[in-house]
């Protein structure tokens, strides 16, 4: 699987990820072509090399030569769907501009038809958008994945005035999938708008460097020219190491709290309540609390996203004034489920890969528990006569790879 993974600790900018883009190996000719199908009057691109920190970067700086006018999405999309850019590129470019036309709803409390784009619709932004997307596509990127995202702090000025760091429009993008931020590292605006849409609609976990074999480190300069620390994005793209199965990683989140006064029919309705909800897991464990009362602690994970949804089932639910929230990254076997025919029926049954060797395997219980209500047997029967046909199937692929 080929991965591209973000390093933002200065930031990022719709500019400094089509720049990484660029340095780590993005064709400049084609991605300009690509643009200019866009036929968007007035427009420049300067692409040149840089330093920021002393760190030799990309610098992309699309320029608007006459004066922009605000669009609405459909405006947008129009320009888009009628470019010659890929489809995948142009998919992804609609879903950047739809995430961002929501948060500007939102804000603005008005119908996202009649949100006028601002600096958002200028024609630099649509440049950033629509190359990144370009970009991704060509580079052939299967996952994205990001560090915490560098904030900076103070404020910026903008068409309504000065307002705080990070923006309105950042500041919803990033709670929306619950992306983990900093503030700094110094007061000045680091991470855009543009840049939180991009990479709220592309990144799959944020966290460290995921293993994989590097093949092309690209950095994009941002406008910043500071003596305090490079103003640049870093790209990594590489390969999953091939000893990296056992490593596929995400981002969960787990919520927990306390619970001394409730019944154990609230606390069992509140548990249905989640996990019909779509959670994870959900599950309680036996606790001590002050004065010496017997309690639980009730865990929840669930997908970042899933947050304030989850949230406010247990919150709804009475048993708690309050919940402690984390972020963890999983590792997660490869896993496969197949069918396998038995004397009781078809029953699924879900396998385990580490390193490509098979280190488990588990029949489905539904399946088991429905077979063996039929056929008036135990589960257990059932269990294991699904694990014998796995266990035969398995020995028979290999004897006809040893005939050949």
């Amino acid at each position: 699987m080929k991965i591209a993974y973000f390093d933002c600790f200065a930031g990022a900018g719709g500019d400094m990820i089509v720049a990484s883009m660029l340095d780590a190996g993005l064709d400049q000719r084609f991605l300009l072509d690509q643009l200019a199908s866009l036929k968007l009057p007035g427009i420049e691109i300067s692409i040149e090399k840089t330093k920021r920190g002393g760190i030799s970067a990309i610098r992309f700086a699309p320029k608007q030569t006459q004066e922009h006018h605000h669009r609405h999405l459909s405006d947008i999309e129009n320009i888009i769907q009628n470019s010659s850019i890929s489809k995948n590129a142009k998919k992804s470019a609609i879903a950047v501009f739809r995430r961002l036309g929501t948060v500007e709803a939102a804000i603005h409390e008005m119908d996202i038809k009649h949100v006028h784009f601002h600096e958002v619709g200028a024609v630099d932004s649509i440049l950033d958008i629509v190359a990144a997307c370009v970009g991704l596509d060509a580079l052939g990127i299967e996952q994205v994945q990001c560090s915490t995202l560098s904030l900076g702090g103070g404020t910026v000025q903008c068409e309504h005035g000065i307002i705080p760091v990070p923006a309105p429009a950042t500041a919803l993008l990033l709670k929306e999938i619950n992306a983990p931020v900093q503030g700094g590292p110094i007061d000045k605006e680091l991470l855009t708008p543009t840049a939180a849409a991009l990479l709220a609609e592309w990144s799959k976990a944020f966290g460290p460097l995921p293993p994989m074999s590097v093949e092309a480190i690209g950095y994009g300069a941002g406008t910043l020219d500071s003596d305090q620390f490079p103003n640049v994005l870093r790209l990594i793209i590489g390969n999953m190491a091939q000893n990296a199965e056992r490593e596929q990683t995400d981002t969960v989140a787990l919520l927990e709290c306390n619970i001394d006064d409730a019944t154990g029919e609230i606390i069992g309705d509140t548990l249905n309540r989640l996990l019909e909800s779509g959670v994870l897991d959900a599950f309680t464990t036996p606790i001590g609390m002050k004065h010496s009362r017997p309690a639980v602690m009730l865990s929840v994970l669930c997908n970042p996203g899933m947050i304030e949804k989850t949230e406010q089932i247990i919150f709804e639910s009475g048993v708690t004034l309050g919940i402690r929230r984390q972020l963890l990254h999983r590792s997660k076997l490869i896993r496969k489920i197949l069918t396998v025919d038995t004397a009781y029926g078809p029953i699924r049954v879900k396998q385990g890969f580490l390193k490509n060797r098979r280190v488990t395997t588990k029949p489905e219980y539904r399946d088991c528990a429905a077979a063996a209500q039929q056929y008036n047997v135990s589960i257990k029967l059932v269990q294991q006569a699904s694990i014998e046909v796995c266990k035969k199937e398995e020995l028979d692929s290999k004897t006809n790879i040893h005939k050949q």
